[in-house]
């Protein structure tokens, strides 16, 4: 049995009115550029209208990081809902490979990272994102291991493992990479 109930009409219709968007706008910035596309062009693709796209993203940039929520949603579900006796570095491992992983290896990602490295706009809001992410994951793990939400060791623990993405990427084995990095976050520099 599912620990949430199943999404409503209503909630599949608004998720996939979001994902349509979400496409639309990648696929319109992959091909013209970011400056060169309009909230109104990503709006019209889409067949939906400004006001229905800005009720789904708060701004243009979002449109590109449209699993913003999801990622800290997920990291904090690795840490808060892992198995009894599995420490949290063992827990966020898990999470990597299991979703990480897959990314890194996805076609796909070449053009998106050259959108958004080519992107002076994308890269600002990837950056204050990525501290946003590392900020709540730093948060989550000093929360279960009891300790001040400001821990410098928990903070540093978030910001090292959200680096794993970027330190995988363009490597001939990914899995192995994540492997290695999280063998040097529980053993130490050997």
């Amino acid at each position: 049995m599912p620990d949430s109930p199943i999404p409503g009409r209503r909630e599949r219709k608004k998720a996939a009115t979001r994902q349509a968007i979400a496409d639309a706008a990648l696929e319109l910035f992959i091909e013209h550029g970011f400056d060169r596309v309009s909230v109104r062009d990503v709006a019209e693709k889409a067949d939906v209208s400004t006001t229905t796209l800005f009720a789904h993203f708060p701004s243009k940039e979002a449109l590109v990081f449209d699993r913003e929520e999801e990622v800290d949603a997920a990291l904090a579900a690795a840490v808060r809902e892992r198995p009894e006796g599995q420490g949290v570095v063992e827990a966020l491992r898990a999470h990597a490979l299991k979703t990480w992983v897959p990314i890194v290896t996805d076609p796909r990602r070449e053009s998106f990272t050259s959108l958004v490295n080519g992107t002076p706009a994308l890269r600002e809001y990837a950056e204050r994102m990525w501290m946003r992410h590392a900020d709540a994951l730093g948060t989550v793990i000093a929360e279960e291991l009891g300790r001040e939400p400001d821990d410098p060791a928990c903070a540093a623990l978030a910001r090292f493992v959200l680096e794993v993405p970027a330190l995988t990427a363009g490597r001939h084995d990914p899995r192995a990479t994540v492997e290695t990095v999280f063998d040097l976050l529980l053993h130490g520099w050997r």
